[in-house]
């Protein structure tokens, strides 16, 4: 079971919005705070609200919420995450995710990384922009665009590499964490494919050239 998750970073109603919806329909949709004000954008209705609620300010839903101290030792984006997976959900795109304060955005990133490697895949997007982990033994394969940016983003130093469907392919290529090397790569094909023997990454692509819905 799909869940949508929806924080309070940026989001974009571009076409893609609309794709993924497609591809991956959430069968439950949990607001962190102040990430419920995408709901009208991405035209979904929240099924369940959490968070301390200091920036909902202006936010009104019919949905019971789960309110928490903000003393606490998660973060909303982790409750909202937490209680997808505890209503069933199997999955997660987590909307909102990019833009924001940065030390929310790359804790989430981490979460991210951290959840699929324990059986629980997260997907990040904001409309412009997505990201999904790449984790040792598990080759990933994205739909792109020929022309689009896309950028591995090593977390640790990685060995063994694998980059296909770009414009600068890999073939078993040792990375080092935080390296430059492997950012603002292009898509040259309908699909990229990408697979690493050790370390963890993201792999982010743009989706800011394809314009946006009025």
């Amino acid at each position: 079971m799909i869940a949508w998750v929806l924080v309070g970073g940026r989001v974009r109603v571009t076409p893609e919005v609309a794709r993924v919806r497609a591809e991956r329909p959430p069968a439950l949709v949990v607001a962190a705070d102040g990430g419920a004000r995408h709901a009208g954008a991405l035209g979904v209705q929240v099924d369940a609200w959490v968070g301390d609620f200091d920036s909902s300010a202006g936010v009104d839903l019919n949905v019971p919420r789960e309110v928490h101290p903000r003393a606490k030792d998660l973060t909303d984006a982790e409750l909202a995450v937490q209680v997808a997976r505890a209503r069933g959900a199997t999955s997660a795109v987590v909307w909102g995710a990019f833009g924001g304060r940065f030390d929310h955005a790359l804790a989430l990133a981490l979460t991210a990384v951290r959840a699929s490697a324990a059986g629980f895949p997260i997907a990040l997007h904001s409309g412009d922009e997505s990201g999904v982990p790449l984790l040792p033994g598990a080759p990933v394969q994205v739909r792109s665009r020929v022309g689009q940016v896309l950028s591995v983003v090593a977390l640790d130093d990685l060995s063994g590499l694998t980059l296909s469907g770009v414009r600068w392919p890999l073939q078993r290529a040792d990375v080092p964490c935080g390296s430059g090397w492997t950012l603002s790569n292009e898509a040259h094909a309908d699909a990229v494919r990408a697979q690493v023997q050790r370390g963890r990454a993201l792999l982010l692509q743009r989706w800011d050239d394809v314009g946006v819905v009025p």
